[in-house]
């Protein structure tokens, strides 16, 4: 029997919730799915600097789990723009930090000032 999954630790929402190219008409193509804890990963290695240790204690995951997560993320990302593919941040298996969590590891970054802020965690 496989272990039960752990959830991931999340800083913030999103800003966002939706991206997409804006010099076309409506996208026909159906949006590509990045989850919430996939942007995470992105927004703690490339935008944070973070190794992949660090970000690991963050989420509470392992590092070959990041690993699994920013592969993951990576390639959404480069198919979304080559292919000028819409973008939406849903879903996942996460929890978000509260303030006091937060604080304690450092994270200040857009504090409840997303979408998904709104709506019960996945």
């Amino acid at each position: 029997m496989p272990r039960p999954m752990r959830l991931r630790r999340v800083c913030c929402p999103p800003p966002s919730d939706r991206f997409g190219p804006l010099n076309r008409g409506v996208d026909k193509k159906t949006p590509i799915t990045m989850l919430v804890d996939e942007f995470e990963t992105v927004r703690l290695l490339d935008y944070e600097g973070l190794t992949q240790e660090e970000a690991a204690k963050v989420m509470n995951i392992t590092r070959t789990t990041v690993t699994s997560i920013y592969e993951s993320a990576r390639k959404k990302l480069a198919t979304a723009l080559i292919e000028s593919i819409s973008l939406e941040i849903k879903g996942g298996h996460y929890s978000f930090y509260d303030d006091e969590e937060r604080l304690r590891i450092g994270c200040h970054w857009r504090h409840h000032q997303g979408k998904l802020g709104q709506e019960d965690d996945e």
